[in-house]
């Protein structure tokens, strides 16, 4: 299952539209976990009908936004793909000794 949150966000200071959200996306799979950390620019338009105040803003608003930037289906596959790894590693290191 993999879990999205909202870890930041940065907002123009005279009229509070986001410009930045920074995104962290984590599998987890019993003792396994991988996570992918990413931003996302905007261009806020104060004036547009939908535009939403930074202090109404909810994190499922912002991640909806994150979605339509970002390519969800192939950043969960690669985490999925790290926890495979960890669960049966291609190499590891060490000493024989």
């Amino acid at each position: 299952m993999t879990v999205w949150t909202i870890a930041q966000l940065e907002r123009n200071t005279a009229d509070g539209g986001v410009v930045v959200a920074h995104w962290r996306a984590t599998a987890t799979d019993g003792d396994y976990s991988a996570s992918s950390y990413g931003t996302v620019g905007f261009t806020p338009d104060p004036t547009a009908p939908d535009f939403v105040p930074f202090e109404s803003l909810t994190e499922a608003d912002v991640l909806a936004w994150v979605y339509e930037s970002v390519d969800k289906d192939s950043v969960e596959a690669g985490l999925t793909a790290k926890i495979e790894e960890q669960k049966a590693p291609q190499t590891v290191a060490g000493v024989p000794w």
